[in-house]
């Protein structure tokens, strides 16, 4: 089956160090900042790169963005509505503290403007879409492992996987061995719900090992894997 066939593996990451922090930056145009079709996010495109952001070193310090190197601007539109946009960090010790700078059609597009305010804070969960062989090289890996995040572009990171879920909103189970579906007696999440003390139900649910996905049908196939950033036992 062509990856054409199947839908793109959406991986969303947490952060659980990320806080509460926000502090309102200025957000000026550059145009030597790249801004390529993977970095684009459309209603039926899926960004698979983070587009890059230049923010003042007191900014990083103030926001300890050095960990993971994500940042959330958020926007608010001409529409009144506000939108999240990550962005990878480029520290720029030329900017003044509280300036950042990003590409200057993505500014276009998101505030049509080439300057405006906006609200910065260390990216608690973004989103990415991985390519086939990366999805392929995920195969066979399971929740509760841990993989390097440079195999989609978090340089110096680990990455746990905490579950998932296919095209029809079947959630893989920590409980289940493999990568197929089975119905299984649920009491509790993930795949049930209850709503009285002591419910149980029989459900259809994912293995908890993550599939192939050159043997996947569209229909069927994984479309999110969930992951936090791992920091050691006892922190996640």
């Amino acid at each position: 089956m062509s990856s054409e066939e199947r839908p793109p593996l959406r991986v969303v990451i947490s952060d659980p160090r990320a806080g509460d922090k926000v502090v309102k930056v200025k957000v000026t145009a550059d145009e030597g900042l790249e801004y390529t079709e993977e970095m684009r996010k459309g209603k039926d495109k899926e960004r698979t790169k983070l587009p890059p952001a230049k923010v003042s070193r007191k900014l990083a310090e103030e926001l300890r963005l050095d960990e993971v190197g994500v940042l959330t601007l958020r926007f608010k539109g001409e529409d009144g509505k506000k939108v999240n946009v990550p962005f990878k960090v480029i520290v720029d010790d030329g900017l003044q503290d509280y300036e950042v700078k990003v590409p200057m059609e993505l500014l276009g597009e998101v505030a049509g403007n080439l300057e405006a305010e906006a609200e910065a804070f260390r990216a608690k969960a973004w989103q990415i879409a991985v390519p086939d062989d990366v999805h392929v090289k995920l195969a066979g890996l399971a929740i509760g492992d841990v993989f390097d995040g440079s195999l989609i572009g978090l340089e110096g990171v680990r990455l746990k996987i905490r579950g998932g879920s296919d095209a029809t909103g079947t959630p893989m189970h920590p409980g289940v061995p493999g990568a197929g579906k089975k119905r299984v007696l649920l009491s509790g999440p993930p795949g049930f719900h209850p709503r009285r003390k002591g419910e149980r139900r029989r459900k259809l649910v994912r293995g908890r090992v993550i599939p192939d996905p050159r043997g996947e049908r569209r229909k069927t196939a994984l479309a999110q894997l969930n992951v936090v950033i791992y920091y050691g036992e006892g922190e996640e």
